[in-house]
């Protein structure tokens, strides 16, 4: 593969060296991979969806409108790749992949005829040059909040490279709810799609859960109107969409399974998003089921998600995530902070916990992972899991 042959050549190179040709290094990778593909978004209409949050809910959206209108669609999320009606998971453990993968994505969807491609734009993707030499349609921003600011050196930054992906597009679709409205509102676009809470339709049967999922869905309601796609068209594709995997996903309990309280899994693990997933399953007692990612990714929210759960969760169970190279426990005392939650380094053991710790009327919030199917552990080690399996597991044993 070319893009592993690239990347081994980081090892023959000194670190000092390599970090201060990093730039360069990551534009040449995407200059070659789109030279090998033969610069397959030039055939393409691609959409970039950037946001903290709900990018790969708002994609899911618009796959499925596109494709109820008629139009050969393609995606490309944190969540899977999907060609037409063919899709598989992303087991990458990466939201926007890196360069060779993405631009052997649109040279297949390219080769499948497709007309649309909607791409989960990333800032650390960003930061890396994984967007470079794709030709952008549109860029829609879903929303900013607080969220890599270690990687890239505080919000600004992590905001100015959201902003890299709007000067590359004509059209920009923007939230005018969003406290960062204005900032993007101001980057030159030869059109500009607002959409706000309020644009609401009143008669859509909607069954996702949180205000935050009718936002997704106001973003691409908008975009679709904007292309020409009936409403009504729109109006039944979303009404179709049941669950989204490992987004607000309630877990049934298996067959002649008996149990008196609900289990939601979502993917939920910055403090903004995991107070979103609360609010709205609130006023029924939540037993939550939380942890976050090492690696050295935002140390900042650790203690903060801790707050939050301790706000509005009535017993907390805090657990190994992803650790990557840091202590796991290290990671958990960071989350509890000063609260006296109870920590279950196994993650199964807590979910296990949680279900017993549950009541009639409770709702047990397992959140951080999501539909992923790996826990990332030291020196790129990938232990395979799925917190939905999971729970289904033991609940069977109940």
């Amino acid at each position: 593969m070319p893009d592993k042959f690239f990347i081994s050549l980081k090892r023959f190179i000194p670190k000092p060296v390599f970090d201060f040709f990093q730039p360069l290094y990551h534009w040449l990778l995407a200059f070659f991979a789109a030279i090998i593909y033969g610069f397959p978004s030039r055939s393409l209409k691609i959409i970039g969806i950037t946001g903290t949050s709900g990018k790969t809910t708002t994609i899911e959206f618009l796959h499925e409108i596109f494709q109820a209108a008629g139009f050969k669609t393609a995606s490309l999320s944190g969540l899977r790749f999907k060609i037409l009606d063919r899709e598989e998971p992303n087991l990458l453990k990466m939201t926007m992949p890196g360069r060779f993968c993405v631009q052997k994505f649109l040279y297949e969807a390219k080769k499948a005829g497709c007309e649309y491609v909607f791409l989960e734009v990333t800032s650390e993707g960003i930061k890396q040059s994984r967007h470079k030499f794709i030709k952008f349609y549109a860029a829609l921003l879903t929303n900013l909040s607080e969220e890599h600011l270690e990687a890239h050196g505080g919000f600004e930054n992590y905001r100015r490279a959201k902003a890299q992906l709007f000067y590359t597009a004509p059209i920009h679709v923007l939230n005018s709810d969003d406290p960062n409205f204005s900032y993007f509102a101001e980057i030159p676009s030869r059109e500009k799609i607002v959409f706000k809470a309020s644009d609401w339709p009143p008669h859509l049967s909607f069954k996702l859960a949180g205000e935050f999922n009718k936002m997704n869905a106001i973003a691409a309601l908008a975009f679709a109107k904007h292309e020409g796609i009936a409403y009504d068209v729109s109006k039944k594709a979303l009404e179709k969409i049941e669950v989204l995997p490992g987004r607000m996903e309630f877990i049934d309990p298996p067959a002649g399974g008996v149990k008196n309280f609900r289990v939601l899994v979502d993917y939920a693990f910055l403090p903004q998003t995991l107070r979103k997933v609360y609010e709205t399953l609130k006023p029924s007692p939540l037993i939550c089921v939380l942890g976050a990612a090492g690696g050295g990714r935002d140390k900042w929210k650790r203690p903060i998600t801790g707050d939050v759960a301790h706000e509005f969760c009535k017993k907390v169970f805090v657990t190994n995530e992803d650790p990557y190279d840091e202590d796991p426990l290290k990671i958990m005392n960071e989350v509890c902070g000063a609260h006296n939650f109870e920590k279950i380094l196994d993650r199964r053991e807590a979910i296990r916990a949680a279900l017993k710790a549950a009541q009639s009327g409770d709702i047990v919030v397992i959140t951080g992972k999501g539909a992923e199917p790996w826990i990332m552990g030291p020196g790129g080690t990938k232990i395979p899991w799925d917190d939905r399996k999971i729970v289904l597991k033991e609940l069977a044993k109940a």
